[in-house]
Formats: structure tokens, C-alpha cells, sequence
């Protein structure tokens, strides 16, 4: 059995790992590498032939972990993609944005390419992603699901974004079992609308994230003191508006539910609230539509309360219409709007309007990626370039790290520490940035187990 890691190795996106045995191959997750600026054209290529992976598995539906499933699809890949059913889900809403964002990219790059060639081709359209669609084949958490006579596969859940699994394989290979588990994304414990992580069973090979080795999540207070604290400043002792940039599936979801809970307790007076991103409203039906796999606390709200994702004050913005028409709501109000990392969407056209309004909050409550206007921003960037125009940066630019949807230092150390350091043969760190992987595989090292930080391509032989 032969385990190559093919994407986030020593970085955070791209997950990509091939294992495989005497006949069949298995690729677990597929997604898109977005840490260079030529990435549409980096993620064409594969390292291997698509027609040679027997199945697909997928950890969870985010684009660093899916995004490339079309692409791989149409370059020859002809089997299964395994996955949870709410993943499934969520993925085929994530994909479809997808293209809408490389049909832009190229509709704007095409502007000003007229003498010199039409701009980036997209990867995929509208038909390859409905193809990946055709290929989903769903499992339930907790299911031991029989791939072929020699794997077996469990998903066991983890917290960080509906559905999202670890994967457990079991494989007899030339007469001996073995059992590998490939964590995805950890989330976090005490998460709004989530589940806990449950621990892996006991396996012989571990590939675990790494993203927020070294790093602790904030401690000082809960998020809802930081939101009401924010919002108080914001919006109530000033009366100006709170733009946070959110991903659309996940963090606004966990986002909405914080904020219902506050002002149902009666803790802040009223303020406006607009979710502002269509594919946001998609995905809070997915999590209605998934209401069992919500945490009890999420579950106890709606008996005794009624709708998590719905409350008054709330609104969610439809069409690009009543996008444009926020920018002249003269009142004290919070913009939810996506993407998290302002490449792109609807939050772009709110900052073009706002980053130089003295009255206006920023708060991020995400990862943002080097290279990104988030990136910018959060490093104190003075000046940013919008719409082909360098704008100063006036508003006020806040971060908070107490929705992030992804376990810390201490809670990605206690999913090893569910391994037996005496049976676990080796630790595989991937999907993170190379000083928190390098301090997570210190500190694994420090209580006796075997750690490899995988380079791009790497073959182990397990």
C-alpha cells in the first residue's frame, strides 16, 4: 500500500492524497490550490491520469477540499465519489459558485485583453459540475460502507462544516489489515450550530491537518461578548455599519444563530441585519433540510424558539438589486456578506462603498489567505485597489479568531492523543503553512510519536 500526498503539503489549500494498493487506486479529497495567482491554470494538470482513480472520497464540501472534482472528471475520471450526505449537498452549491467566479474572472480579464487574447478559460462549467453531481454516492456518519472486497470505509464526524468527516479506512492488503484515517478539516469544540469532533478510532497511519498548529484560539472572552462588544461600538455608540465578510456555507450559518441568540435574549436593541449572498440562503435550506446533524444546543433553540437562521431584523438579500439599494440604508446596520477573504462576491461592492467611510467596521472572522485583499487589510494596508481604483482605507479593520471553524494547537494535539503513540506507525501533517505544521509536529514529537511532514508528491510506502 502506497499513500503520495499530492496537494497541501506544506501549504493550507489543495488537498489531495492518493493511496494505493496492488489494483485500485483511491483519491481522497480533490481540491482547488488557490495559493497562486495563476491557479485556474496551475489546477488543469494532474500528477497522475484521472482514468486511473478508481473512487473518490470526499472530506467535507469546501472548494480547498472539492474544488476540483469537475476538473478531474473531465479529464477522464470515471468512478464514485463517496461522501456524507450533507456534504454532497453542499458541494454541488459550492461548485456551481465556482464557476460563476471563473466565468466572471474571464468576462473581467476579457475587458481590457481585447488586442492581446481572451482571457483564463475557466476550468469547468455548468455541465462538469453537474456530472461530479451524477457521481456522488452518499454514507452516512458511523457507516462501515464496503468500497470492494479489500476496503472498507467510516466516516466519523468532526465538527468544522456540515458534514464534514474523517475518513477511515480499513484495507486487506496482501493478507495483513491495515487502517489509515485522513482527518480533513478538525473543528472545534462548543462550535454554534455544530457538533463536537468524535474521537478517530484507533488506525496505523494518521494524515492530519495541521492549519492551527502553534496558534491557540482567543480566551479572553466568549463570542458573544465580542459580537455584543462590536456591535455596541459599531453600530449603537456610533451609529455606522458592521461589514463582516463571511463564507457563505458554515460561518454564516454558526454567524446568524450567535446573532439570533443575542438579540432574543434581549441584549442589544434592534439593529438591521442583511445577509447579502444568495448562495448563503442556499446553504442555511441545506441546513434546515439537515436539521439532525445540528448540535443539541441548535436543536433545543428551534423547540423553544423557532427557526435559528430567522429572526426579526434579519433580511436576506435576493438579487443584485437590493444588494446595490444597502448602500443608501442611512441607519445603524450589520452587512453579512460573502466571500470571507473579499475575493470576489457581493462584500466587494459593500467595501468599494464603505472602505473609506470613517463610520464603518470591518470585522473578519476568517482565515484570509496571502495574496487576498483580506490579506491586505488585516497586514494594514493604507491603500487597496477596488474597481480598478486605489482607495484609502478609513474604516476600521477588526478580526476575531472565535468563529473559526477549524481547531486549534491543543485540540488538533488531543486528536493525535487519541492514538496509542506505541501502535500509531507514522503521523502525516498536511494543510497547514509551514511554521504551524513545524510546531505541531514539535510538540507531537515531544510525546513519542513518529511525525512526517510530507513534501509535494511524497510517497511513503505504509
Amino acid at each position: 500500500m502506497k499513500l503520495t500526498i499530492w496537494g497541501a503539503a506544506r501549504q493550507v489549500t489543495g488537498s489531495m492524497h492518493l493511496l494505493e494498493l496492488a489494483d485500485y487506486k483511491i483519491l481522497v479529497d480533490c481540491g482547488l490550490d488557490y495559493e497562486k495567482d495563476t491557479y485556474q491554470e496551475e489546477n488543469q494538470y494532474f500528477p497522475f491520469d484521472p482514468g486511473s482513480i478508481d473512487v473518490v472520497i470526499l472530506t467535507h464540501a469546501h472548494i480547498d477540499h472539492s474544488g476540483n472534482l469537475p476538473t478531474l472528471i473531465r479529464m477522464g475520471f470515471e468512478g464514485q465519489i463517496l461522501c456524507t450526505p450533507p456534504t454532497a449537498d453542499l458541494t454541488e452549491l459550492l461548485l456551481l459558485d465556482s464557476v460563476n467566479i471563473f466565468i466572471n474572472k474571464q468576462t473581467k480579464s476579457g475587458r481590457g485583453r481585447k488586442k492581446r487574447g481572451p482571457g483564463p478559460q475557466p476550468l469547468y462549467l455548468h455541465k462538469h459540475v453537474m456530472d461530479t453531481v451524477d457521481r456522488f454516492v452518499t454514507v452516512n456518519f458511523h457507516k462501515n460502507f464496503r468500497i470492494n472486497p479489500e476496503v472498507s470505509l467510516e466516516f466519523i464526524p468532526v465538527g468544522h462544516l456540515l458534514g464534514a468527516a474523517a475518513v477511515v479506512l480499513t484495507v486487506q492488503d496482501e493478507g495483513i489489515t491495515k487502517k489509515i484515517a485522513f482527518t480533513g478539516d478538525i473543528g472545534r469544540s462548543n462550535y454554534p450550530v455544530l457538533g463536537d469532533p468524535e474521537p478517530i478510532p484507533e488506525v496505523d497511519y494518521l494524515v492530519s491537518e495541521s492549519t492551527y498548529g502553534g496558534r491557540l484560539h482567543s480566551s479572553e472572552m466568549s463570542l458573544e461578548q465580542k459580537l455584543i462588544e462590536t456591535i455596541q461600538e459599531s453600530c449603537i455608540k456610533n451609529p455606522g455599519r458592521l461589514i463582516i465578510p463571511a463564507f457563505s456555507i458554515g460561518r454564516t450559518q454558526s454567524l446568524v444563530f450567535a446573532l439570533n441568540q443575542i438579540f432574543s435574549k434581549g441584549l442589544l436593541p434592534y439593529v438591521k441585519i442583511f445577509v447579502d449572498s444568495p448562495l448563503a440562503e442556499s446553504a442555511t435550506t441545506i441546513y434546515r433540510k439537515h436539521y439532525h446533524l445540528l448540535n443539541q444546543e441548535a436543536q433545543d433553540f428551534y423547540k423553544h424558539q423557532g427557526d435559528q437562521f430567522e429572526f426579526e431584523g434579519l433580511s436576506y438579500v435576493h438579487d443584485k438589486r437590493e444588494s446595490i439599494s444597502i448602500s443608501n440604508y442611512h441607519e445603524p446596520c450589520i452587512i453579512i456578506s460573502s466571500a470571507g477573504m473579499l475575493e470576489g462576491g457581493r462584500i466587494q461592492d459593500h467595501l468599494y462603498y464603505n472602505i473609506q467611510n470613517y463610520y464603518c467596521t470591518i470585522l473578519f472572522i476568517g482565515y484570509c489567505s496571502k495574496g487576498t485583499l483580506g490579506h491586505r487589510l488585516l497586514r494594514g494596508d493604507s491603500i487597496v485597489r477596488l474597481r480598478n481604483r486605489e482607495l484609502m482605507v478609513y474604516a476600521t479593520i477588526q478580526k476575531t479568531d472565535l468563529l473559526s471553524g477549524h481547531g486549534d494547537h491543543k485540540d488538533l494535539v488531543n486528536t493525535v492523543k487519541q492514538q496509542d503513540p506505541s501502535k500509531l506507525k507514522q503521523v502525516f501533517l498536511v494543510h497547514g503553512e509551514d511554521k504551524s505544521t513545524q510546531s505541531l509536529a514539535e510538540a507531537l514529537r515531544e510525546i513519542d510519536y513518529k511525525v512526517s511532514i510530507p513534501e509535494l508528491g511524497e510517497v511513503f510506502d505504509l
